[in-house]
């Protein structure tokens, strides 16, 4: 059974005022003193606000639930201990002036980029799915391209940005896209194509390092995985479980597709970034372009189709009966924008916001 590891990335926030704090490199520092497994869970980021945290490899969805309900809650009383709050917030919904690391990789992404790193303040969700190989890792990118946006669909929670609805359900996805080197791939092919691909980006002196490549789904640099990157932060632990759960479907069915000759959907990269923004655009509350057809269709017949197409990969490792309750929950519940919106219109603030949001959290 494929392991899967989830990577989370949080906001700080002030717990009266629900203004993000720049504080990560203190609770680092503090989580490395308490570390008694020695092993570093907590990481900084390309911003002060921002704190990263990452989950061990798990083969359970249960115990990878779990680990992320842990994470969350560590992350919580770290910051708890130097007056700080955290919220599982893809973009903070009040005004903020971000504050870049200190790190000197992140002192070269500020120079190169200007404007595009200050407003970088977004907080994803990271899915490692274990493959094989590079070769197994390759063909289930080239297969997965078309089924990505639905992930990204069921993620979204960032309808705010700088105090403002953006009219977007995930307003992070649209930020992240600023980055040269994000989005969706063509297809590769091979491992010889890809690592060909991805050279010649780095050669171009535009990015820094293979670390900068943002395909929307990449071979790891530093585990035999594929990291799957199109998805927020999501509000409700949940959530990510789920995500991670269809993200190990898709990865073991497009393998199954590869050995038995299936080729990869021929869509464009024009028309998944069509899909992908959206995606970002409705979330659940309208239409998505379906994977198959990539043609306007509702929602929740997309989501359902996505459970159909990995439904066998499910079954075998005893996880479709509860991905399907799952799926239904998030239909029903809506993801962390339908959330936030509904909370601002019951509260008319979006400090209040940012308070429940903080609940909800650690939930």
């Amino acid at each position: 059974m494929r392991t899967v590891g989830v990577e989370e990335e949080i906001l700080l926030v002030d717990p009266e005022t629900g203004d993000p704090r720049p504080l990560s490199a203190a609770i680092v520092a503090r989580a490395a003193l308490d570390n008694a497994d020695g092993r570093d869970v907590f990481e900084k980021e390309l911003h002060e606000q921002m704190l990263e945290y990452a989950t061990a490899p798990q083969s359970d969805m249960d115990a990878l639930g779990r680990e992320i309900v842990r994470c969350r809650k560590e992350a919580a009383r770290h910051a708890g201990e130097i007056g700080c709050a955290v919220a599982a917030l893809a973009t903070s919904p009040l005004p903020v002036r971000p504050s870049v690391g200190a790190h000197q990789r992140y002192q070269w992404m500020d120079e190169q980029y200007g404007i595009a790193t200050r407003e970088q303040l977004v907080l994803g969700c990271h899915v490692h799915v274990a493959v094989d190989s590079d070769e197994e890792g390759v063909a289930v990118i080239d297969r997965m391209r078309p089924w990505l946006s639905v992930i990204s669909a069921l993620s979204c929670n960032s309808p705010f940005w700088q105090g403002t609805d953006t009219g977007y359900a995930s307003y992070r996805s649209r930020v992240w896209q600023r980055w040269p080197s994000a989005g969706p791939t063509e297809v590769f092919g091979s491992p010889e194509r890809y690592r060909e691909v991805v050279a010649s980006m780095v050669d171009t002196g535009v990015i820094l390092d293979e670390g900068m490549v943002y395909f929307d789904a990449r071979l790891s640099r530093n585990y035999p995985t594929v990291e799957i990157r199109v998805s927020d932060i999501c509000l409700h632990a949940d959530t990510p479980v789920l995500i991670a759960t269809l993200a190990r479907g898709l990865v073991e069915t497009a393998a199954r597709e590869w050995r038995a000759g299936v080729p990869p959907a021929a869509h464009g990269v024009s028309v998944l970034r069509l899909a992908a923004w959206q995606a970002a655009r409705a979330g659940l509350d309208d239409t998505l372009l379906h994977p198959v057809t990539m043609r306007s269709t509702p929602a929740p017949v997309v989501v359902r189709a996505l459970l159909d197409h990995v439904a066998d990969a499910l079954e075998e490792t005893g996880d479709l009966e509860t991905a399907r309750a799952r799926v239904a929950h998030l239909l029903a519940r809506g993801n962390g924008a339908r959330t936030q919106r509904e909370l601002l219109r019951r509260t008319g603030s979006l400090r209040e916001v940012v308070t429940e949001c903080v609940r909800r959290t650690q939930e």
